[in-house]
């Protein structure tokens, strides 16, 4: 293999990665604020990718917190619920068998999207889920459950948390089932694309087998 073809090969798409997912310690039916030992380590930095977003992941048998704190910013955010893809903010998908022998979306495979602005064109965090593009199956659990989300913006980014319910994962069992395929994308027009390990070159929105696996301890 030519140095250009080895060059031309993401790094972490020799690695499959496996990160810890704490418990969180007093859970409920909405956001927490989760601690440092929360963060979900940035991979994507090993790619030269931006990085400028600290996320972080906990679960209960309620179902999935997360939180992200964006800094470094000096433009207005854009977000529009019209344009999910588009704007500002953060994307997650979340298999709840951490299936990777397989390209297309099982119906265990979810994906969300989280605004600290722009719902119904006021100041309210915005949450939606989206189908997979590909999927063989859709999600029972789609558009099922109410996405808790707060949000508070500052004069150089923003932070949001938010409790995704176990009613909005399907097959969601943490006692028998304590790996999930996991990605992330945090999407900013100023700041450009921070992704959990590999980037956007790769279909990493619709191929689970591009995920990474979560851990619940």
């Amino acid at each position: 293999m030519s140095k250009a073809i080895k060059d031309a090969i993401p790094k972490n798409l020799l690695f499959r990665y496996r990160l810890p997912c704490r418990e969180v310690a007093k859970p409920g039916p909405k956001p927490v604020n989760l601690p440092p030992e929360y963060r979900i380590e940035d991979l994507g930095q090993f790619e030269s990718q931006a990085s400028y977003a600290d996320v972080r992941m906990g679960w209960s048998e309620l179902g999935v917190y997360v939180s992200a704190t964006i800094t470094g910013k000096k433009q207005t955010l854009w977000c529009r619920e019209t344009a999910l893809l588009e704007s500002d903010g953060l994307q997650l998908w979340i298999d709840t068998r951490d299936t990777h022998n397989v390209h297309r979306a099982s119906k265990f495979c979810h994906w969300f999207v989280l605004m600290p602005t722009g719902h119904s064109g006021s100041d309210e965090p915005f949450a939606s889920t989206l189908k997979i593009n590909r999927s063989r199956e859709t999600s029972p659990a789609m558009n099922k459950g109410k996405i808790v989300i707060s949000s508070k913006i500052s004069k150089s980014g923003y932070s949001l948390s938010a409790f995704i319910p176990a009613a909005s994962l399907h097959g969601w069992d943490a006692a028998q089932h304590q790996t999930l395929g996991f990605n992330y994308v945090v999407s900013d027009r100023e700041l450009g694309v921070q992704s959990l390990a590999l980037g956007s070159e790769l279909p990493i929105d619709e191929d689970p087998s591009l995920w990474q696996s979560l851990s619940l301890v």
